[in-house]
């Protein structure tokens, strides 16, 4: 039975989380920030006009639910644009366009739908003559559209007179803590690089009331973000080179912890730090190896249902798929949330807090917490400002 275009999109959410956890096993090592939800975003704007296997690869990898086309994307795109709803207290832009070559005629139904449901143009362009040209295009769009934050996304020379389409995705996040830490509090303490070499990097102290558990040789913490429908969840592995082991079992991990989250008294230490990779992620192979493999695929690739040019030799295709994310966690919130008291037993000397100390590599994800969607998944292995 169809999904109800009205229900709550839980299992869009849990779709694009089960490719999150797939797709983060594919990304490369050192400090690194990605938002697979973001990247899902457009591939299913992309599978909307895809037919056959080309549709049935992109599903698959997406988890997207059976049933029309056009409702899952009503659906998708009705949560994506909650996600960027002014009203929320954090910031968070979300850049998502697709670039066809502008001598394929765009299949009409097709760029309404995609219009209406995402509000994301389909913009023609000439790839044959100007390359370079619309290269610098993309580029000042996605600037634009993420404050500055995400630069030179495509890099010189990545398109050619041969590209057809171009999927091109950045997302700018910064949100303010729920209870900011305190500045005063920060000073230089021990980071474990690599879970190997220590050094003293700026490192934040807060006791309070936090989420917390523990298990699978991991803590699990939520960092709730001011308006509370965002949260930054911390995996920080109980061993110091325990994040291999911990990356490898994440989903495992995730669902035996997550249910086991509580409130507790909890003394923690973070490290303040700034993911802003200077080049972008290419995704074409990782998304190859989770199984989309016909979209990439000139001679395969089915997208009738976004062009369909008379000459089968020259059909639509996808030649690159980039992105880059850009987070950063400091101590900084409002004056207003920082007024929060936690009630304590009265008399007697202060009980002994759970300690946790983010001293060595950990996993981030920042998460959309009335759907449960992970908007951001990162790894600190060195901390940076």
């Amino acid at each position: 039975m169809p999904t109800d275009p009205k229900a709550p999109p839980t299992d869009l959410a849990k779709g694009s989380n089960q490719f999150a956890l797939a797709l983060w096993q594919q990304m490369p090592v050192g400090n690194l920030a990605i938002s697979p939800a973001s990247i899902a975003i457009p591939l299913t704007i992309t599978w909307g006009g895809a037919k056959g296997t080309t549709a049935a690869q992109l599903q698959q990898l997406l988890h997207l639910p059976a049933g029309p086309q056009d409702v899952t994307l009503g659906r998708w795109g009705n949560l994506a644009k909650s996600l960027v709803d002014g009203s929320r207290k954090v910031t968070l832009k979300i850049a998502n366009r697709l670039y066809g070559e502008k001598t394929y005629e765009i299949d009409t139904t097709y760029f309404t739908i995609a219009r209406h449901t995402f509000d994301v143009w389909i913009e023609p362009v000439d790839f044959i003559n100007e390359a370079e040209a619309v290269r610098g295009k993309i580029n000042t769009w996605v600037a634009e559209q993420t404050e500055q934050r995400i630069k030179d996304l495509i890099p010189p020379r990545s398109l050619s007179p041969a590209t057809k389409l171009v999927l091109v995705n950045a997302i700018y996040f910064l949100g303010d803590w729920a209870t900011p830490f305190e500045k005063s509090q920060t000073q230089p303490r021990d980071f474990w690089v690599n879970g190997a070499t220590k050094t003293q990097v700026p490192t934040m102290l807060a006791r309070r009331n936090f989420k917390y558990a523990t298990g699978n040789g991991a803590s699990l913490i939520e960092l709730p973000y001011k308006g509370d429908q965002l949260a930054m969840y911390l995996f920080v592995p109980d061993a110091k080179d325990g994040l291999a082991t911990l990356e490898k079992n994440l989903e495992p991990t995730l669902r035996a912890l997550q249910p086991k989250l509580a409130d507790k008294d909890v003394l923690l230490t973070l490290p303040t730090f700034t993911i802003d990779p200077p080049d972008p992620l290419k995704l074409d192979q990782a998304l190859q190896k989770l199984g989309m493999t016909d979209a990439f695929d000139p001679t395969k690739a089915d997208f009738t249902g976004l062009a369909n040019p008379k000459d089968p030799n020259q059909k639509l295709f996808i030649s690159a798929v980039i992105h880059k994310a850009f987070v950063k966690v400091d101590e900084k919130g409002t004056e207003a949330a920082a007024a929060t008291a936690i009630g304590a037993p009265g008399g007697g000397p202060p009980p002994k807090a759970t300690e946790l100390h983010v001293d060595h590599p950990f996993l981030f994800a920042i998460v959309d917490k009335p759907t449960g969607l992970i908007m951001f998944l990162g790894r600190v292995v060195e901390p940076k400002n």
